[in-house]
């Protein structure tokens, strides 16, 4: 049974995918179009060579942060919707680190990123501190604090450290830019943060006694407390580790691609991060595969449209079908009525045998 799960949880996101493409190409024919050829140009948009290959990377790196972010939290039975809001909060505090401290290099970098990191956590701690102490909802706070972090972020780009005229952040100097890894593949070194985490991730959760408490928590939370888990430590650990991720992508998106703040700075990534997360059923592993999928999907989506005249509204319905059918296909396998569907299955098959 627990084999015919793992593989639901595979299968599901898979077959969401394919029947989202599958509608999308009949809206692309709808509109007089050829559905092939326009994903053709899509993957070749993404896919055409290395240096789109590594442009799609860039993309799917904060991706992969913020959909581990609300991975992260989720497994807990907490759900972590400020994700957008610790990755602008990384980003902001690393900027006020490289520009007034003057350290650079690497040292400079590991510094800025270890702050970051610690701002998401400060600031990913505070919907967890309200809801173990005053009973919170942590959606409602999480949601309101992405306001404040974008808010505050425009008064430090508008006035704190505009650069000149512009609305904009002073850029970080050259020395503390994340190197890339060659200049025929000009992906910055960030996507091994991204995707060391994602794997660390996973271990931690499945593999360790701790992630067994912490998932223990998100599937009874009064059970666990009635065994003697300490349920608000888990709690509040979920949030802390969460924004710590968030804020770390946050500081890694502005050392390795950005450079700077201005205006639309990590703006829906929190929100793509949670979809990110549904569709891979909560695995961080799956989490970063399905944040690679979605910046295939941003990454051609220019191409398609350049080479076919179809609007890149098309690539956000396929997107949204996704996430659409994923998380209805996982509603509808949870059902009492489907669970004991295949339960009866595989007891006819193994009397069979």
């Amino acid at each position: 049974m627990k084999l015919k799960d793992n593989l639901a949880k595979i299968i599901v996101p898979v077959i969401s995918i394919l029947v989202a493409f599958v509608i999308g190409g009949v809206i692309i024919l709808c509109l007089g179009k050829n559905p092939f050829q326009a994903y053709g140009y899509l993957f070749s948009g993404a896919f055409g060579s290395s240096r789109k290959v590594a442009q799609t990377l860039v993309i799917a790196c904060p991706l992969i942060f913020t959909s581990l972010t609300a991975a992260f939290s989720y497994k807990c039975g907490v759900f972590n919707l400020g994700g957008e809001g610790q990755f602008i909060i990384g980003a902001v505090a690393s900027i006020f680190f490289v520009t007034k401290s003057g350290m650079e290099g690497i040292p400079g970098i590991l510094v800025s990123l270890l702050i970051g990191m610690v701002s998401g956590a400060i600031w990913g701690a505070i919907p967890g501190i309200l809801k173990i102490t005053r009973g919170l909802n942590e959606m409602i706070v999480s949601i309101m604090l992405n306001y404040v972090a974008t808010l505050f972020m425009g008064y430090v780009y508008t006035t704190l450290l505009r650069d000149g005229s512009v609305p904009q952040t002073y850029a970080i100097p050259d020395s503390t830019k994340i190197a890339v890894i060659s200049k025929g593949f000009p992906v910055h070194w960030g996507i091994g943060i991204a995707l060391f985490l994602a794997f660390a991730g996973y271990y931690f959760l499945f593999y360790t006694s701790k992630g067994f408490k912490l998932r223990a928590v998100g599937l009874n939370a009064t059970a666990a407390f009635f065994n003697g888990f300490p349920v608000n430590r888990y709690i509040l650990f979920s949030f802390i580790i969460s924004g710590a991720v968030a804020g770390l992508g946050g500081s890694v998106e502005l050392h390795g691609k950005q450079l700077r703040l201005m205006s639309g700075f990590g703006q829906g990534y929190g929100f793509d991060g949670v979809a990110i997360a549904l569709i891979a059923q909560l695995n961080p592993i799956g989490s970063a595969i399905v944040a690679f999928i979605f910046a295939v999907l941003r990454k051609g989506a220019s191409t398609l449209q350049t080479g076919m005249q179809v609007p890149t509204a098309i690539v956000d319905i396929i997107q949204a079908l996704v996430i659409i059918f994923a998380v209805a296909g996982t509603a509808l396998l949870k059902l009492p009525s489907m669970k004991q569907y295949f339960s009866r299955q595989l007891v006819r098959k193994e009397g069979t045998d």
